[in-house]
């Protein structure tokens, strides 16, 4: 039995970015197969140059965010982050998952930003593009040390995370929420192990997710369950049963994203069907143009979170019903912008009523 080379990852090929001059495609000579080799992982220690991504989306609740490495480990065939591997000459497929960056000074990089007469605080989410405690973490401890600068200065932090890592970093999280400066936001996709197994390669698995959401919430952390995204066909009949999952473990809120598929994302996700759900594939396709206007995607802000359409509705409504009944409805959760305090080590004159606190 012929060992697979991609075991363990979630792309199927290594198309080229959008932006090379040229295109590589798999040939077939005819010749046996030579010794397979095992995809490592490569990291590149950076140097950014600053640190906090801004947006203006208004379908997205966050307006300011730190991503502190690009290409994630976790392999997720669907993450809307692949195509930006294009722009530093990467593939968005295999490349995304085995070429990765990590920004080495983004603590230096955050104190400065802080400590710059003109900053105004805001919540900062970590993460949100690729996983901030994805495996490499362990080693770098990159999250860790943004979180420290958070703490030192009271600064307001969200994260959005798929891995169980996050717990590690109860100490500091547990502390910034008793002062309302922290939540978080745990990613459930799936409960079936399988599907998990072949949708996120890398990530935990679906019941360490949920001990991490039970561990985060026992430690003061209000958290939110994020059911993304919903795959039509493959997880979206699990929409009930994850929500009850994660309420008992104790989530505070719940959110979900359809499936999306910009650019590159596409073709990779449909070699992915092809490979681990060919006698469904046509119907998640299906169902996916349904709920994109005839296309595989619709990047507009109001339908790109949630798609249109009886299919997108029905996702909605169950979603909805499913929340009331397990009070996972609650509003967004506002965090406290008013605590930010220079720290005495960072040159400023200690507020005397904080030096007692």
């Amino acid at each position: 039995m012929t060992r697979d080379p991609h075991h363990g990852r979630g792309a199927r090929s290594n198309a080229g970015g959008r932006y090379e001059r040229f295109a590589r495609e798999a040939f077939d000579d005819g010749w046996a197969e030579e010794e397979i080799v095992r995809l490592e992982t490569i990291v590149t220690p950076e140097l950014a140059k600053s640190i906090i991504s801004t947006n203006r989306s208004p379908d997205i609740s966050f307006d300011q965010s730190i991503n502190p490495y690009r290409g994630c480990e976790h392999g997720c065939v669907y993450c809307y982050a692949r195509p930006n591997h294009a722009y530093v000459g990467l593939s968005p497929g295999l490349d995304f998952e085995t070429k990765l960056f990590v920004k080495a000074n983004a603590a230096e990089l955050l104190e400065r930003e802080f400590a710059k007469p003109s900053y105004r605080p805001r919540t900062i989410m970590l993460g949100g593009v690729t996983d901030i405690y994805q495996p490499i973490e362990r080693g770098y401890g990159v999250t860790r040390s943004l979180l420290e600068v958070m703490e030192r200065w009271r600064h307001p932090v969200a994260l959005i995370t798929k891995s169980q890592l996050v717990i590690r970093d109860l100490d500091i999280l547990a502390r910034l929420a008793e002062r309302g400066l922290a939540k978080a936001a745990v990613s459930v996709t799936t409960l079936d192990r399988r599907i998990a197994r072949v949708m996120e390669p890398r990530a935990a698995a679906p019941h360490r997710r949920i001990e991490a959401i039970r561990a985060l919430v026992q430690a003061g952390v209000p958290t939110t369950v994020m059911v993304a995204p919903i795959v039509p066909a493959i997880n979206d009949s699990e929409i009930e049963a994850i929500l009850e999952e994660c309420a008992k473990a104790g989530a505070h809120a719940a959110g979900y994203v359809v499936l999306r598929l910009p650019r590159e994302i596409k073709d990779l996700f449909r070699e992915w069907l092809a490979q681990h759900f060919p006698d469904r594939a046509g119907r998640v396709m299906s169902l996916v143009r349904e709920m994109r206007g005839g296309r595989d995607y619709d990047p507009e802000w109001s339908k790109r979170q949630r798609g249109e359409g009886p299919y997108a509705r029905l996702i909605a409504d169950r979603f909805a019903i499913a929340c009331r009944r397990l009070d996972l409805d609650k509003p967004r959760m506002a965090l406290d912008c008013t605590q930010f305090t220079r720290p005495v080590d960072a040159g400023a004159q200690q507020d005397l009523f904080a030096a007692n606190d």
